[in-house]
């Protein structure tokens, strides 16, 4: 009788291990050629808790981006996407040790997150947790399964379960490469829509650019023929000579700012190369530059060619942090950002300077109470000779006017220059909401403005923040309150 009930025993043993096997067989035939990721990581759950004998199953995966652990498959949730830090709970320590985590009752172990039962009304008792390895050895997430039906998980369920990862850890590692080009060509196909429409309003404005200055100067001179032969007053002649003069800088301007742009780029590929081979590559005009002294010195000197502007600009941070890099760049670009910052805000408006440090990074932010950047328009602004007006209403004013109009060159050089000297650039604006499209003009004041009444409604209306990004000078840094 013994001898009968150990016979018994040892054909359950091999009828499970068969079972098993063969549905490690038909995990393959289970996914097939389905390899989107969220549907392939229900299947391997069902599977999972099936095989296993387990209630639930939950599998998480790591994004490396954010460093939390997700899920679409985790205790019942019902499809919702989970997110938990990487190393927050029992997955978390899972993934974090790459150790096996086999518990007779959660709620003994201090890690264990009651909340989540709390939330759904469900109890955990016994819990099996397993790192899922790529097939480089790195953890890329972790499997979970709960209450184990009829007992406890066993060694024996370890061994299994480890198998069952390894399996299924091949079909997520190839859906997340699947994933992750279709991904690229997505980009790859927004990439060439967005240089191509940037292409075309670009070719577009250059047109426009061009042709308006050498009409009117085509046309000062046809009058400067009639007023000559007229024997015309000096004061007229004046008049003409400085219209030309003026149209002629605009086109050298242009000349100027593309050629700079062009020479920056052909240095900033030049320095890669050498890096590329190995060379050390550091500017000889770099210095530890005092950024609040320098922001007061370039903030003094716009107030005075803006001081034909109703604007309140201040200035607010700490004095006393610096930076290693060429004053110069900085200066430019400071003066470039707050022209803008001048252009696009109304008279009667205000224009925010803020300095800070946060751990390893100082930030120099302009923020304006302008009119704001369209949503669609955000997306090119940094592409160069591209104006957030339509064509036809794109007017050139002197420089610091409202609206001015500039060539859209500005934030190119400063996109070169970032990338060049290592410094981040930015932006984050809001469309005024009374002004929606690009075909909105604004009166450029705000006491002409008939839905705002104050500085402070323009303000809450719309405006845009662009923020340089330096690297600080490696020493021991406390986080400090950010604006």
């Amino acid at each position: 009788m013994l001898r009968r009930v150990e016979d018994q025993r040892r054909e359950q043993l091999l009828s499970d291990r068969d079972r098993k096997l063969q549905s490690l067989l038909e995990l393959g035939q289970l996914i097939g050629l389905d390899l989107k990721i969220d549907g392939l990581l229900v299947q391997i759950a069902e599977k999972a808790a099936e095989v296993m004998g387990a209630d639930r199953c939950s599998l998480f995966l790591h994004d490396f981006k954010t460093d939390e652990l997700w899920s679409t498959v985790a205790m019942g949730m019902e499809g919702e996407v989970i997110r938990i830090p990487s190393g927050a709970g029992l997955a978390g320590a899972c993934f974090q040790t790459g150790e096996t985590i086999n518990l007779k009752d959660a709620y003994e172990d201090s890690r264990f997150n009651k909340a989540v039962d709390l939330h759904t009304g469900y109890r955990t008792r016994s819990l099996l947790c397993m790192p899922l390895r790529n097939r480089a050895g790195d953890v890329l997430g972790v499997i979970q399964l709960l209450n184990k039906k009829g007992g406890v998980f066993t060694g024996e369920d370890e061994t299994f379960l480890r198998t069952f990862g390894n399996h299924a850890s091949v079909f997520i590692e190839m859906a997340q490469l699947q994933e992750a080009r279709i991904e690229v060509l997505e980009e790859s196909r927004e990439e060439l829509r967005r240089l191509n429409r940037a292409k075309d309003k670009a070719l577009n404005h250059l047109s426009h650019e061009l042709r308006t200055p050498l009409a009117i100067i085509q046309g000062t001179l046809r009058l400067l023929r009639r007023k000559l032969q007229n024997a015309g007053s000096l004061k007229e002649w004046d008049k003409s000579f400085e219209s030309m003069e003026r149209h002629m800088n605009r086109l050298h301007s242009i000349q100027k700012d593309a050629d700079e742009i062009i020479r920056s780029y052909q240095k900033l590929t030049s320095e890669s190369s050498q890096r590329e081979l190995g060379f050390s590559i550091r500017s000889e005009t770099q210095e530890t530059v005092f950024l609040y002294p320098l922001v007061q010195k370039v903030l003094a000197s716009t107030r005075e060619k803006a001081r034909h502007r109703e604007i309140q600009i201040f200035l607010e941070g700490e004095e006393d942090i610096s930076i290693v890099t060429d004053p110069r760049i900085v200066e430019e670009t400071l003066e470039g950002l707050l022209r803008n910052a001048i252009e696009n805000t109304p008279d009667e408006g205000r224009i925010q300077i803020g300095l800070r440090q946060i751990r390893q990074n100082i930030f120099l932010k302009v923020q304006d109470g302008g009119i704001g950047i369209t949503d669609e328009n955000q997306r090119y602004i940094f592409d160069g000779l591209f104006t957030t007006q339509e064509t036809d209403l794109y007017s050139s004013r002197k420089p610091y006017d409202f609206g001015a109009g500039g060539k859209g060159l500005d934030l190119l050089r400063m996109k070169a220059y970032g990338q060049r000297f290592g410094f981040g650039l930015s932006m984050e604006s809001r469309r005024c909401v009374n002004l929606p499209t690009d075909r909105d003009i604004c009166p450029g004041k705000i006491s002409k403005c008939g839905r705002c009444q104050n500085t402070e409604d323009c303000l809450n209306s719309g405006g845009s923040i662009f923020s340089l990004a330096f690297p600080a000078e490696k020493e021991d840094l406390s986080e400090r309150i950010s604006f």
